[in-house]
């Protein structure tokens, strides 16, 4: 029975993404993740979701969670922005 695969993503288009980080962020940090949904999570995780342009503008933003001192638990493309 043939395997039915994923259409291919075009990395160079906007994806959505899902960030989850180990601790709440403060408020204060919302504008360093600006245009993203920033949730804080009853077990004490931050998850930080919305559309990202292209691989350039993920690799910024997890620069940003590496300034941040947070451990990075998770980093998934979720589904295309369109």
């Amino acid at each position: 029975m043939p395997v039915k695969s994923k259409p291919a993503l075009n990395f160079d288009q906007p994806l959505v993404y899902h960030i989850r980080l180990h601790g709440h962020l403060g408020p204060q940090w919302a504008g360093w993740f600006d245009g993203m949904a920033i949730t804080l999570e009853a077990n004490g995780n931050t998850l930080i979701a919305g559309p990202v342009a292209d691989q350039a503008a993920l690799h910024g933003l997890l620069r940003r969670v590496r300034d941040l001192g947070l451990p990075l638990l998770l980093v998934a493309c979720v589904e295309t922005a369109e």
